[in-house]
């Protein structure tokens, strides 16, 4: 589906924040935790885990002459004859750089947690969180510019399959974990649009205004394919007049409330905080998805069924049938087993943690982490549940 008429096409380019050392003696604010720069500035903090973090130490030089000149002498001595060999030395950092979603979102919000427990579980580790697309998240993990991404399931599979938005199939990719169960599409119309259905829609030849996700993305994709499940093409919606936006989602409710677009569609989970303060302000209904169209969709994306229950929204008085995808936390085949079990560990461990850290991750127990299908576990976070007990 192509995208017509994107007003807010300038607002879309994506910030690369700077990769934020979490070791201990980084960049600190006052008080606990950790800012995170991009290229405008400090955009933010990030709390710490377990309290602050420790400050320099000061250093008190020693009165007794004799004694720095006999440590000196010792040290002089012992490079002089290879007295520290290598194991001894400190290795090297290990360093991990996570790319999700845009700054202030709630996959950033997820990602900076999981970069903290991977810092709580390695000490010594290097954590960098990058903000991105999730089909350009894939193609960074897969070819190794990055070692983690996040993106959902769904989209991860059309990669293996070289299915659109991808030119060819990407088939090294393994699930860390699952960190969403719940990425429902809710589909609203204003309630001045006169349209009741998908099917009133292709029966009036309507010309109807619709804000999609931006490009890349599953949310774009899968809002194209429920009007194709329906008979309708991108190219029938420009014939009848009406138009695509292809906008991040608080765009296209800013453009809903302006009278800019008629229908909208994400994947998100239920009750989204989005929908209840952009709703009041407008007035909305919610269109369900036929049993026929969430079969075609189900095939076609490895969607499930899911309904959104009645009263969730104060608009919204019954029940309304849908579909939903799951997000992941994914890595490339190529990581090594010792560095998927650690991220795995460290998200184990302080699991309490993570769920404090956003909404959409409240709703899951430690076991939920494996359902990452469609999409393999890397061996080594499989391993590493085993272990834990919650694969058998």
């Amino acid at each position: 589906m192509s995208s017509i008429d994107n007003p807010y096409a300038h607002q879309q380019t994506p910030r690369r924040a700077a990769q934020v050392s979490i070791r201990q003696g980084g960049l600190k604010p006052p008080g606990n935790g950790s800012y995170v720069r991009s290229s405008a500035g400090i955009i933010g903090r990030r709390p710490s885990v377990g309290g602050p973090l420790p400050g320099r130490v000061r250093h008190e030089a020693g009165r007794g002459t004799m004694k720095r000149l006999a440590f000196t002498t010792l040290v002089a001595a012992a490079l002089a004859i290879g007295a520290f060999p290598a194991a001894a030395q400190t290795a090297p950092a290990k360093k991990i750089t996570l790319t999700g979603g845009s700054v202030g979102g709630a996959w950033s919000a997820i990602g900076n947690a999981i970069g903290e427990t991977i810092r709580r579980e390695s000490p010594g580790a290097a954590f960098g969180y990058e903000p991105g697309r999730e089909a350009a998240n894939i193609q960074l993990v897969s070819t190794g510019k990055v070692e983690l991404g996040i993106a959902h399931a769904q989209l991860v599979k059309r990669a293996q399959a070289g299915e659109e938005p991808f030119k060819a199939p990407i088939t090294n990719l393994r699930a860390i974990a699952l960190i969403d169960p719940q990425a429902a599409v809710q589909i609203l119309v204003r309630e001045d649009a006169g349209i009741e259905s998908f099917e009133s829609i292709l029966a009036a030849k309507k010309p109807v205004r619709i804000a999609l996700n931006q490009r890349g993305t599953l949310m774009a994709v899968t809002g194209e394919e429920v009007f194709k499940a329906y008979g309708i093409t991108a190219k029938d919606i420009e014939a009848w007049g009406g138009r695509i936006h292809h906008v991040d989602y608080n765009a296209g409710l800013e453009m809903m409330k302006n009278g800019q677009v008629d229908v909208i569609i994400n994947m998100l989970a239920f009750p989204s905080g989005q929908i209840n303060s952009a709703t009041r302000e407008m007035k909305v209904k919610m269109l369900g998805i036929s049993p026929d169209a969430t079969a075609k969709l189900g095939a076609l994306l490895g969607t499930a069924p899911i309904t959104v229950p009645a009263g969730t929204y104060a608009f919204q008085p019954a029940a309304v049938p849908t579909i939903t995808g799951s997000v992941v936390l994914f890595a490339s085949a190529e990581m090594k087993n010792e560095d998927a079990a650690l991220i795995v560990d460290g998200m184990i461990k302080h699991f309490d943690y993570l769920r404090q850290a956003h909404a959409m991750m409240a709703r899951l127990e430690p076991v939920n982490l494996t359902q990452t299908a469609p999409l393999a576990l890397h061996p080594g976070a499989e391993a590493a549940y085993r272990k834990a007990g919650l694969l058998k």
